[in-house]
């Protein structure tokens, strides 16, 4: 039970390790307890429509079609004649839920709170609705209901449709926008009849906000340059139109009605969105109505990097851009309302027409709200840190922070409105810097304890690497490098020390767990540190050349795979040294035809990552041909194992149905298509077979014979069918030639024991793996295994971004599962698609138990020296997130140690598992000895 102990141990330190990034980059950047700050002059408006166009890009809206003319001419005459646009600039990740927040709260969203749902709020925020008198909102389920629960009251009105009428399949997604239109004129009607209701309209600081997911739901579907999506865009420009004149009658024409169109994100050309293209992050922003500039001229050429402004032709017209979160404290202007009291928006006045005193005031309010959540997170955090360890944000200090506020009360007073203006966009500025400061106060302390802790566990590992299988001879009599009992009294003072400095600064839980679990690791490296000298003293004895040889080659390859997860490509290059291992190792005069197989399984394995990633190019046809050259080589593996080993009966039949049904699921991606292209929905007997199949392929292997061969065929057919089911293009073809290439693995890895002289070479179709491995056979580690530890890590990562599948699941295609299901479902639909990213892992996985079991080695044994490797990848990342400067290249590496550290404590699940099964077997296999010696 040592064994499981240990394991058990790691894993539960790598789950601290794997929470702690979330901890220390993902909370929340809410602070509460600030006073809501407004303007004090009489707003220009009195209500204010926000009508938000889900999925849609600033180039598809604002550009020319090829006549000359405008998909939208109702809000192209908007923009030419009586207001303003510009393009919102959005964040990562782009997706409704953030977008949406950003636009009507004015923060951005923590990611973990992104990922806790689109339906509920992790966490409760201040909007422009709660700020409101009274908010209507009409549109999908997925965006209201989040706004009406974190308001303060029963003031928010929620009319949402059903969940089931956003269906990719629909035959007209713009039937959506339809119905909200339909209902706000609907409502409107009612209100001339219901004299309460029009009384309630009649008051000012109304908010109407229209959430329209036609859009986006054709571009998923269809992709944005569609004929659907471009008419979907039309629809929603005639649909504004009379929306604004049903108003402004109803309001008699008073001219105290604001309008603002803009977008929560964009879409990329393949029909997705999540990351960080310009296609995504570019938004249109319209604004028109009551307090609202008018159209103007530029005073000179505008520059712009983005490359659109020649296809839009509106250079005679002023481009206002602003970042996302500017358009909450813009429409808290407009119709008069407190500012949202975590808005990191800055007011962009060139979208005001009104007096300058009045866009002075709005600043200095703008600016004050700002300052309010600076000190409060500066009183939060002075109060958790000792006093004289405290350190302040020196540019904007109490006494600056006075001397800023009476300048521009003065200024203002003095009727200067410029000045004060440009005194509030720096005090703006410096609060914004200031709340990042405090906001990553306890960043790089907690960070180092990490580290420390990471590397303790590393080097323990290591140490027991070498106690456990270097065969170091210690002298007699040498004892620990430090004695037991003053290691242990050293490591109490310590933890004591930890925790009455966490307890003096009123430190959260998760501190003591991140600064204190460093003592125990270090404590069992320190007790090991004998091994370290033992190994020191053998070195003469040791190939060093060969072991300094494998330190850099492995060193170099641990890199290798870290540049990988920023570029692809890099794995074209590994797969181009390895393809040369039979050359260089001598195989290759021994074993010829295997030799060639691998040199050229890895070339054309090389080929996918250099393809661009799932999504961009939908083609079914390479399904098909998938589908065959599954079946083509799954009929040589068998007819190959034949010759050496005849089937029975049931592993024929089974087989055989196995590779019919790989026939089936290659045929019926395309039926769907074909079925979805003429707007004749999901067929009931394609969903059947789809759901069936991911179901049986979890069941089906454990069906087949267990001999290794045959198991291995088996689960390759059962994920082989499910991966094509949730394929549309060329990325279908990555499974089959993963397999190939880890079928050759194994043939290779025993004709390298067998030139090594370890071992005798069986062959797989002979081997029986429920019949446990005689006990005297499991050797030591060598050297080699260094290598087969590194090229299984090697395939996990090319399993995993050899077609791009973790890039479509952040962008979030959902053509891939239209054999599932075409209703939105973000949480079934992510699970089809995680579960797609996870075939090719599973591929792998059972290619290194095989070649764990071939190859007569512990799986505990290969799996420590897989675990280094990736810990120290994970390291790496981690690194790389205290050193980037911008938030996007930390999120990316982020994502990427995330990726590493679920992909490790997987394993180490594995571990566990494989274990246990294998002592279990072990006692089996020592009873039947004692009773049959």
């Amino acid at each position: 039970m040592r064994v499981v102990t240990f394991f058990l141990v790691g894993l539960a330190v790598h789950v601290v390790f794997f929470l702690s990034i979330f901890d220390i980059y993902f909370t929340s950047p809410l602070v509460h307890g600030m006073t809501p700050q407004t303007v004090s002059l009489a707003p220009p408006a009195s209500r204010i429509v926000l009508l938000v166009a889900d999925g849609l890009r600033a180039d598809s809206l604002f550009s020319l079609l090829p006549n000359g003319s405008s998909r939208a001419p109702y809000l192209r005459s908007v923009m030419e004649d009586r207001g303003t646009w510009g393009v919102s600039h959005t964040h990562v990740p782009t997706e409704s839920r953030p977008g949406h927040v950003a636009l009507i709260a004015g923060f951005y969203e923590d990611v973990s709170a992104v990922a806790k749902g689109w339906k509920e709020n992790p966490v409760e925020f201040d909007s422009v609705f709660n700020e409101s008198r009274h908010t209507w909102s009409w549109g999908s389920p997925d965006i209201l209901p989040m706004f009406a629960k974190g308001a303060s009251g029963d003031h928010v009105y929620t009319h949402t449709y059903p969940a089931a009428e956003e269906d990719f399949a629909s035959t007209d997604a713009s039937r959506l926008d339809t119905w909200v239109f339909t209902q706000v004129k609907a409502f409107f009607q009612s209100a001339r009849s219901n004299s309460s209701l029009k009384d309630i309209l009649q008051e000012d600081q109304n908010v109407f906000f229209l959430h329209l997911l036609g859009i986006d739901t054709n571009g998923h579907a269809h992709r944005p340059q569609s004929r659907e999506y471009q008419e979907n865009i039309g629809l929603v420009d005639s649909g504004v139109e009379e929306l604004v004149s049903v108003i402004e009658d109803f309001y008699h024409h008073d001219g105290r009605t604001a309008y603002v169109f803009t977008s929560d994100h964009g879409m990329t050309n393949w029909g997705s969105h999540g990351a960080g293209h310009a296609s995504e992050t570019l938004t249109p922003l319209v604004a028109w109505g009551a307090g609202v500039q008018v159209a103007q001229r530029p005073l000179e050429p505008q520059q712009y990097t983005d490359g659109y402004q020649q296809d839009w032709h509106l250079e005679k017209f002023r481009r206002v851009d602003v970042n996302q979160a500017d358009i909450a404290p813009l429409m808290a202007s407009l119709i008069g309302v407190p500012f949202p009291l975590n808005s990191v928006g800055m007011l962009p006045l060139l979208y005001l027409d009104n007096s300058g005193r009045f866009k002075a005031e709005s600043m200095y309010t703008n600016a004050m709200q700002m300052l309010e959540q600076f000190k409060v997170k500066m009183a939060q955090r002075k109060e958790t840190t000792l006093s004289f360890l405290f350190t302040p944000f020196q540019q904007l200090s109490e006494t600056h922070q006075v001397e800023l506020i009476r300048q521009i009360k003065i200024l203002i007073q003095l009727e200067k409105y410029e000045d004060a203006i440009t005194l509030c966009k720096s005090m703006i500025t410096e609060a914004l810097e200031g709340l990042v400061y405090y906001h990553t106060y306890d960043r790089f302390f907690l960070g180092c304890s990490v580290v420390l802790g990471f590397v303790g566990w590393t080097s323990y590992v290591v140490l027991l690497i070498l106690k456990t299988h270097a065969s170091l001879r210690r002298p007699p009599g040498l004892a620990n490098m430090i004695p037991s009992q003053t290691l242990t009294r050293l490591c109490v003072c310590v933890t004591v020390v930890i925790s009455v400095f966490l307890v003096i600064q009123k430190s959260p839980l998760t501190y003591y767990i991140y600064c204190l679990l460093p003592v125990p690791i270090w404590y069992s490296v320190f007790r090991e540190s004998g091994t370290l000298m033992d190994l020191v003293r053998s070195a003469p004895s040791l190939p060093l050349w060969k072991c300094l040889g494998y330190f850099l080659l492995i060193a170099f390859g641990i890199e290798l795979l870290v540049v990988s997860f920023f570029h692809r490509a890099m794995l074209t290059v590994g797969l181009a040294a390895l393809s040369l291992w039979p050359i260089l190792t001598g195989i290759y005069s021994q074993a010829k035809f295997r030799a060639v197989s691998w040199t050229l399984g890895c070339v054309c394995l090389s080929t996918f990552p250099l393809m661009p990633v799932v999504g961009r190019e939908a083609n079914v046809h390479f399904v098909t041909c998938a589908g065959v050259l599954t079946l083509f080589t799954s009929a040589c593996y068998l007819w190959s194992a034949r010759r050496r080993a005849p089937l029975h009966l049931g592993d024929k039949q089974q087989f055989y149905a196995q590779m019919l049904h790989v026939a089936v699921c290659a045929y019926v991606p395309t039926l769907t298509h074909s079925s979805l292209e003429q707007k004749q929905g999901l067929p009931l007997i394609n969903q059947i077979i789809s759901w069936t199949t991911l179901a049986s392929s979890m069941v089906v292997p454990l069906l087949s014979s267990t001999r290794l061969f045959h198991r291995l065929l088996s689960v390759f057919l059962s994920l082989s069918a499910t991966f094509l089911l949730l394929s549309t293009g060329s990325e279908a073809l990555f499974p089959p030639m993963l397999s190939w290439l880890m079928f050759v693995w194994i043939n290779m890895e025993q004709e390298a024991m067998q030139a090594q002289g370890t071992s005798s070479r069986q062959e797989l179709s002979t081997m029986d793996f429920a019949d446990n491995i005689d006990i005297t056979r499991i050797r030591q580690l060598k050297l080699d295994d260094i290598r087969r530890s590194y090229f299984f890590v090697f395939f996990i990562i090319t399993a995993f971004f050899g077609t791009g599948n973790i890039a479509s699941i952040n962008s979030f295609d959902p053509a891939s599962v239209y054999c599932f299901l075409t209703v939105f479902n973000p949480f079934i639909m992510g699970g089809l698609m995680m579960w797609k990213v996870i075939i090719p892992f599973v591929i792998v996985m059972c290619t290194f138990e095989t070649i764990q079991v071939t190859t007569q080695l512990s799986s505990r044994s290969l799996f420590l020296i897989v675990l280094v490797i990736s810990d120290l990848m994970a390291l790496h990342f981690f690194f790389l997130v205290q050193d980037y400067g911008s938030w996007l290249d930390i999120g990316t590496s982020i994502s990427h140690y995330v990726i590493v550290m679920s992909m490790t404590i997987f394993l180490m699940l594995l571990s566990v598992a494989t274990h246990i099964l294998t002592s279990c077997r072990l006692t089996a296999w020592r009873r039947r000895k004692s009773h049959f010696p």
